[in-house]
């Protein structure tokens, strides 16, 4: 099975967005090194913890610092852009890096009504009209097309359809798309749109059968207690998101409990709770049991995490742990 990452160029409490850039850079080269197949970068605004808002531009510098790994958004919110802009931006980066873009598009702002407004697209939601001309613009130029993005016609960019609802998967379905799914921090309809997504899937030229992804948060360290307080610094942060008090990453702590609180402890755990932790052989048992229940195509495995020397061993535990999965599959 193919394993991707996703991050989102965490800014850590006593850094800085230069510093979160230059560790992204440096875990997409390890990442490359240890078999990942796709390095997806996510767009949010008005958020100190994530230096991805400018997500193309960011895509452009980690392509450029690999060689063969794909790498790609996860996504794009569409309603915060003109299509016509982002076909251009990921046909710049198709024709620089030919084969290795992928483009992920969600429906979610990506931040709250005052972001919409700065970005002079408030209240917008014209998602499968936007997708749609995104496809045409991607395509080869017809004889008299009003529009032509340059570059961008002819590269077919391949796309690929994010959702935590019935919505996305159905959307994906009827028009015989890729979907990922965003079970690493909202998966209470997982099961739902996937079996959605399977059983009404529409095959399209470019894809003839349905290929679902899923998303796993992995903290994965040499001892277990080493990991579950990794864990803390995104359990804490999710739980100032929700108290709409984002801030940098937190540094971990011992006990999460005395830091947010059992009830938002329990309210976080639940979010998310498709998460391995743990030593390479419990992340690769817990993995194996995700796996196992949602048969995906693909998995995405994601974790922010405070230090940088942790993430990068994280990651590389957890590739080891999928490629003696994938050793015993075989």
């Amino acid at each position: 099975m193919r394993y991707s990452l996703l991050d989102l160029s965490p800014v850590a409490e006593g850094s800085d967005a230069r510093e979160a850039i230059a560790n992204t850079v440096d875990l997409a080269r390890h990442a490359e090194a240890l078999g990942y197949h796709r390095f997806w970068l996510a767009e949010h605004h008005n958020m100190p913890g994530i230096a991805s808002a400018a997500t193309s531009v960011l895509i452009g510098h980690v392509a450029g610092a690999t060689k063969t790994m794909r790498v790609g958004a996860g996504g794009i919110m569409l309603g915060n852009h003109a299509p016509l802009a982002i076909a251009e931006q990921f046909g710049t980066l198709e024709t620089m890096y030919s084969g290795r873009i992928d483009l992920g598009l969600g429906r979610a702002p990506g931040g709250d009504m005052n972001v919409m407004r700065a970005l002079y697209r408030p209240g917008r939601d014209d998602f499968p009209k936007d997708v749609a001309l995104l496809q045409q613009l991607f395509s080869p130029a017809q004889p008299g097309d009003p529009i032509i993005a340059v570059p961008g016609e002819g590269t077919n960019v391949p796309l690929y359809i994010l959702g935590s609802s019935l919505f996305g998967a159905g959307f994906a379905a009827q028009n015989g798309l890729p979907y990922a799914f965003a079970s690493h921090f909202a998966p209470d309809a997982m099961e739902d749109a996937l079996r959605l997504y399977r059983e009404s899937y529409q095959p399209s030229e470019a894809h003839p059968n349905p290929y679902a992804m899923i998303a796993i948060n992995v903290f994965a360290a040499d001892t277990r207690e080493q990991a579950v307080r990794m864990r803390t610094s995104m359990q804490q942060a999710f739980a100032r998101l929700r108290t709409g008090q984002p801030g940098k990453l937190p540094a971990p702590v011992d006990d999460i409990e005395a830091a947010i609180g059992t009830q938002m402890t329990q309210a976080v755990d639940h979010a998310l709770r498709i998460t391995a932790t743990g030593t390479k052989s419990e992340v690769a048992d817990q993995i194996a049991a995700i796996l196992e229940r949602h048969r995906p195509d693909e998995v995405i495995l994601t974790g922010n995490i405070h230090g940088h020397a942790d993430r990068m061993r994280s990651f590389e535990i957890a590739a080891e742990a999928m490629q003696e999965q994938s050793a015993l599959a075989a």
